[in-house]
């Protein structure tokens, strides 16, 4: 039983039956082999940071922006505290426990609104109004003090006073309101233009209803993460049909942009007029407009002015959608943060940054209003089955002295391209004979090797955007099974019918790339729903020490990997 506004009392006893144990310094130590881990894993995720993840003991993390994340999309400090308490083997520590309260009631303790005197941030006692005046970050954003809980804001301010004040460790909850943008008046269909019929899953529903917040101030910011498959798109189109205003769409390549337009005019009433492409091959405004941020970021020369940011200032854009907005660049987040009056929603299916800007995220895009964890979306058949393996190959004798006295960063490489793994994938491509695959690399050249003499095409940043649409395009239908693809293809790359995924090198130990390469098969098949990823490392090298980090966020989301070792010939066992 829950008990709102107050902690349930902490148990003094000892319950060796629970899995966590609750530590002093915050990390949270939980035991893969009790049977409750799983009910703790999935509660721990809503407010906790996977840390490591060896096999018998991960270490979670709490920290304030976990905490805060958590209190954005709903989970109150009671609750946080009560599922510490219930799933723990000793009693938790009392400070942890008060400074959970502390981090949640952190939260909200600071507005800003806008009034007759334009943008004011209101404080909710005077002992912190003094104290935020005082921070050497937040006071240069500070106007005329009104009152003493109440400070004029320069409306062109608006983001870099949150961005201060969240690194002050006092979030502040922005209800100032946005401007209405363009009105663009279409709906959703019911029946595609395709002649599917079409209509909202529940949690989709969901996620769009907690974004717009039926059109409240406290709606019209904020981060959807869903598993990749699980049709954040979808989620986009019901935000924009609630707000019927302008939007731009931001994404990772042209070939997202022309999959975001392909859905708009398959599942709204959208014509093909009111949708523009903005891109190094167009450069079209409309009503919906949909740019990349290769070409937002585009500049003659590292001196240069960004050009094409003034795309930002080219229509009164009433809501601005930044897709994968875990890779959102330097440069956008910088405009983004003069871009506070307008409605902004970020949709990603982890909120994991490898440059370490969440907080960033938090304050210019706004705190994670859904989350859906990836396993609840498996169980409802929502998402693919996927099975984790970890194939792991022994290094061949003439590298082990190169690899030796290699720098750590070469080292790696040398693991990476081992040529061993073409054994590996071509026995794993015999396994699933048939099966529509991808093979992902991170080095071209070692794509390319592995690739010829299998017979497959490759695709990479190279690739021209025609023959890359027409690769697609023959995969989907079936006139290609197998796809060697680097990099580029980890992102905003709809290929539903794709079952197999072999990663034969990645980036060092990029969790948030690792969810997006599982997340290319996660889409619901239409024979069957049952997904393979296998990732293919160098045995007791840093590779592998890589590919432990990189696992870390499928862990938390409830993915486990097993671990295949090779023959004497270096070929896995079937």
């Amino acid at each position: 039983m829950r008990y709102p506004g107050k902690f349930i009392a902490n148990p003094m006893s000892y319950q060796p039956g629970n899995p966590l144990i609750v530590q002093g310094d915050h990390t949270i130590l939980a035991e893969v082999a009790s049977p409750l881990y799983t009910q703790a894993r999935d509660a721990l995720a809503r407010f906790a940071e996977l840390v490591k993840a060896p096999e018998h003991v991960h270490t979670y993390r709490l920290t304030p922006l976990s905490i805060w994340n958590a209190c954005a999309a709903g989970v109150a400090a009671a609750e946080i505290a009560e599922t510490l308490i219930q799933f723990s083997k000793y009693p938790v520590p009392e400070h942890v426990l008060i400074e959970i309260r502390d981090y949640a009631s952190r939260y909200g303790r600071l507005k800003l609104v806008r009034d007759p005197r334009g943008l004011v941030l209101v404080a909710n006692d005077e002992f912190l109004a003094e104290q935020i005046s005082r921070n050497k970050h937040v006071a240069p954003w500070l106007g005329v003090r009104f009152s003493p809980l109440e400070f004029a804001i320069a409306p062109a301010a608006r983001g870099e006073i949150k961005q201060a004040l969240i690194k002050a460790g006092f979030p502040a909850e922005d209800l100032a309101g946005y401007s209405q943008g363009e009105a663009l008046s279409f709906s959703l269909r019911q029946t595609a233009r395709s002649g599917q019929p079409f209509s909202l899953r529940p949690y989709q529903c969901e996620a769009a209803d907690a974004f717009h917040a039926a059109g409240t101030a406290r709606g019209g910011s904020g981060v959807i993460t869903l598993p990749c498959g699980a049709g954040k798109t979808i989620v986009a189109m019901a935000c924009m049909a609630r707000l019927q205003t302008s939007t731009l769409i931001l994404t990772t390549s042209v070939t997202a942009a022309r999959q975001w337009k392909a859905e708009l005019l398959d599942k709204t009433s959208l014509l093909e007029d009111q949708i523009a492409e903005y891109s190094g091959d167009l450069k079209q405004v409309r009503p919906v407009t949909i740019a990349t941020y290769q070409i937002m970021t585009w500049r003659p020369n590292k001196d240069s002015d960004y050009p094409h940011l003034t795309l930002f200032d080219s229509r009164e854009w009433g809501l601005i959608v930044y897709d994968e907005v875990h890779l959102l660049p330097a440069p956008v987040f910088r405009v983004t943060a003069s871009l506070q009056a307008r409605r902004r929603l970020g949709l990603t299916a982890t909120l994991v940054r490898e440059d370490g800007r969440e907080d960033d995220v938090f304050a210019l895009i706004g705190p994670k209003k859904a989350d859906v964890p990836w396993k609840v979306l498996e169980s409802q058949n929502w998402i693919a089955t996927a099975l984790c393996t970890e194939i792991r190959l022994p290094m061949p004798e003439e590298l082990r002295m190169g690899y030796a006295v290699a720098e750590k960063r070469e080292q790696f490489r040398i693991a990476s391209e081992n040529p061993g793994k073409l054994a590996v994938v071509r026995r794993l491509l015999e396994l699933h004979s048939g099966e529509p695959a991808l093979v992902i690399g991170m080095y071209l050249d070692q794509l390319r090797e592995i690739a010829a003499p299998l017979g497959l095409p490759v695709l990479t940043g190279a690739t021209p955007q025609r023959q890359r649409d027409q690769l697609f395009a023959d995969f989907k239908a079936g006139r290609i099974r197998v796809l060697a693809v680097s990099k580029v293809a980890n992102f905003a790359v709809d290929l539903p019918e794709a079952s197999v995924a072999i990663q034969i090198s990645g980036t060092f130990g990029s969790r948030q790339e690792e969810a997006q390469r599982l997340g290319r098969i996660l889409r619901p098949k239409r024979n069957g729903n049952q997904a393979h990823f296998y990732s293919v490392v160098t045995a007791d090298t840093v590779e592998q020490e890589f590919a432990l980090q990189r696992q870390l966020f499928l862990c938390e989301q409830g993915y486990s990997y097993s671990i295949a070792d090779v023959d004497e010939r270096g070929v896995p066992a079937a």
